[in-house]
């Protein structure tokens, strides 16, 4: 079912409401900008729908995320990491016995007999796999066109603006652009949407993971929550000093219309922020049920707790009255250029964890097949280790869960083990230098497939992620076919 109208929407309006977009600016964009994608959707729809945006921020290593297991390529990826000839760790290689009990089963083998596992810190995701609720895709990163190794070292062939820059690449996996971009494919998306989520379309798109203003159009609004719920402005919620009188007058300031553009454009967020709290509050008092997954968490697991709200408020749709949304939580501390050993394996185990007590926090409101998570980060980092840890990449493995993920499947292309850069190597095409992944999936196609699924048109699409139009055929479709 699609849910925008596109001939409500001409190339004039479109770029009215992106100049309007970008005059308003934005600060810390989200992961992939989604800050409308429900707004974009949410039009005329009968039934629920959620995207759940997990970023890794810091870059997160994928050769000890989604590990090479068969044999020849385990033993390529352990010489690489420095591990010992007898596959039982050292450097930063994982030992090959130890992901035996995390080993991912396809529903289709992989070419060429290839195998991967998790790291056993991540059993849980490796049972969300393996049951298929889950699905992992390879070899994912922003590209502004198709490009092979050749293309790669053609100074003609586009590429993504300053590569392995963390401002940068956490921007262009959001904006297609460099940092400093104020558009996003999230706010084509809600400047070419219809809202209808009733009074509360401004819950469409809701931000767990602290102070992130999302770019917004002339509907949409990121609304900032934290894990332990909606956020009061005390000076508008409580008197002052002791003096209700001065509430009431900062209340008068706060929320009147105003004359000048940006004031009236900061009174609006701020009616919204208060209006929208007592709503959210109200609503979280009335579930409390989907605490029972996370129960077992320690207080350390951010994005358990962050998860654990986000559940909430799937569970509190009806009352909040929305249709569409879309959340964004995070967890940091991925940029191990250092101990790599000791730290990665601790966040995901964090990540592991608190999406599978998501997802069967989704099962138990059985709302699963209508909740799909996914991960993204600003890069992948090189197979080569630089003697404690790995450097900034570029492609990377990603995870998605939820009902209505084609699960117990690999999506994209499986690269080869190599630190190579050489012309004359024919079997490695998707490297370019000390293991550093040149993606042979787009961060567009990652999106327009998630989009897809969340009911926006074929016809919108191009101007919501504006690079898909570079795309398309076998080799880069646009539909990548991980969503039901």
């Amino acid at each position: 079912m699609h849910f925008i109208q596109p001939e409500r929407h001409s190339r004039r309006a479109f770029l009215r409401r992106a100049g309007q977009l970008a005059f308003a600016g934005a600060a810390l964009p989200t992961a992939l900008n989604l800050v409308a994608m429900g707004e974009a959707a949410a039009a005329q729809a009968s039934d629920y729908k959620a995207l759940v945006c997990v970023f890794l921020f810091g870059g997160n290593d994928y050769a000890n995320t989604v590990v090479t297991y068969d044999e020849a390529s385990y033993a390529r990826y352990n010489t690489v990491r420095g591990g010992h000839p007898d596959f039982s760790g050292g450097g930063i290689a994982l030992a090959r016995a130890d992901l035996a009990a995390t080993l991912l089963q396809p529903r289709t083998p992989l070419a060429n007999e290839r195998q991967y596992a998790l790291p056993p810190e991540m059993s849980g995701l490796a049972n969300l796999f393996n049951s298929g609720a889950a699905a992992v895709q390879l070899n994912v990163g922003p590209l502004m066109v198709p490009m092979t190794r050749a293309d790669y070292n053609n100074p003609s062939v586009k590429r993504p603006p300053r590569l392995f820059s963390h401002n940068d690449q956490q921007s262009v996996w959001q904006t297609s652009s460099a940092e400093g971009a104020t558009t996003g494919w999230g706010g084509h998306l809600g400047d070419l949407a219809l809202a209808s989520n009733g009074a509360n379309h401004v819950l469409t798109c809701v931000s767990v993971a602290g102070n992130t203003v999302f770019l917004s159009g002339e509907q949409a609004l990121s609304y900032q929550v934290s894990s332990g719920g909606a956020v009061k402005i005390n000076s508008l919620s409580h008197p002052v000093y002791n003096a209700p009188a001065v509430r009431e007058a900062l209340l008068q300031l706060a929320l009147q219309e105003r004359s000048h553009l940006l004031e009236n454009a900061y009174n609006q967020v701020t009616a919204r922020a208060f209006s929208s709290e007592a709503t959210v509050s109200d609503a979280l008092s009335a579930f409390p049920a989907t605490d029972a997954p996370f129960s077992h968490f320690p207080s350390q697991n951010s994005l358990a707790d962050q998860l654990k709200l986000v559940a909430r408020m799937i569970a509190a749709r009806d009352l909040l009255g929305t249709r569409r949304q879309v959340f964004f939580v995070s967890l940091g501390g991925f940029d191990l250029h250092d101990n790599l050993m000791a730290k990665q394996p601790v966040l995901l185990g964090q990540v592991s964890s608190a999406l599978t007590a998501f997802h069967a926090a989704t099962v138990s409101l059985k709302v699963a097949e209508q909740v799909t998570a996914f991960t993204a980060s600003d890069f992948g980092r090189t197979l080569q280790s630089n003697g404690d840890g790995s450097d900034h990449g570029w492609g990377a493995h990603h995870f998605l869960v939820g009902g209505s993920v084609r699960g117990q499947a690999f999506y994209g292309q499986a690269p080869p083990v190599s630190v190579t850069n050489s012309t004359t190597d024919a079997d490695d095409q998707w490297h370019v230098g000390q293991g550093r992944l040149l993606p042979s999936t787009s961060v567009d196609q990652y999106a327009a497939t998630l989009a897809q699924w969340f009911g926006v048109p074929d016809s919108a699409m191009a101007a919501i992620v504006p690079n898909l139009r570079q795309f398309g055929g076998s080799d880069y479709p646009t539909d990548i076919g991980f969503m039901r």
